[in-house]
């Protein structure tokens, strides 16, 4: 599995406006809203805030990978977004997060989910990855950045 295959520009925001974990979850649910990837935000929303309460999904070095099933999902979604001066997401590090990788899946097929967890901890394990997409300038600058590393 690819992260590339599942974004695209519109669903990759740089300069994230966001300053806690919980308007980052809207913000970004709202871009896979606009997009029409999911249609019952609600939904979305509690299956992101259900999985956070079991434990922070900011996992440290600047990163938080928020992720939630819930059968209103059609498929496996992903959003991307960078923070330049960082979300606060309870990281055991207690860094705030400036990359976020948001992935949204139907709840009866954890296969996708899973492989798609573990590509990006893949891609996060690549030299130089983080800086170089905490850098870029543009969605499409980070869908290139994607292709080649991938």
């Amino acid at each position: 599995m690819r992260i590339y295959d599942l974004l695209d520009e519109s669903v990759v925001k740089v300069g994230l406006e966001s300053i806690d974990k919980e308007e980052c979850f809207e913000e970004m649910i709202d871009l896979l809203v606009r997009d029409g990837r999911i249609t019952d935000r609600a939904a979305a929303l509690e299956a992101i805030l259900q999985r956070e309460g079991q434990g922070t999904t900011g996992i440290g070095n600047g990163i938080a990978i928020p992720h939630g099933k819930h059968p209103s999902i059609p498929k496996l979604v992903a959003a991307l977004g960078v923070s330049q001066e960082g979300i606060e997401f309870d990281a055991e590090d207690n860094e705030p997060a400036h990359l976020v990788f948001m992935l949204l899946a139907k709840n009866n097929e954890p296969g996708p989910h899973i492989q798609a967890l573990a590509e990006i901890s893949r891609l996060l394990l690549i030299p130089g990855f983080y800086r170089k997409i905490t850098a870029a300038g543009s969605p499409r600058e980070i869908m290139e950045i994607l292709s080649a590393e991938e």
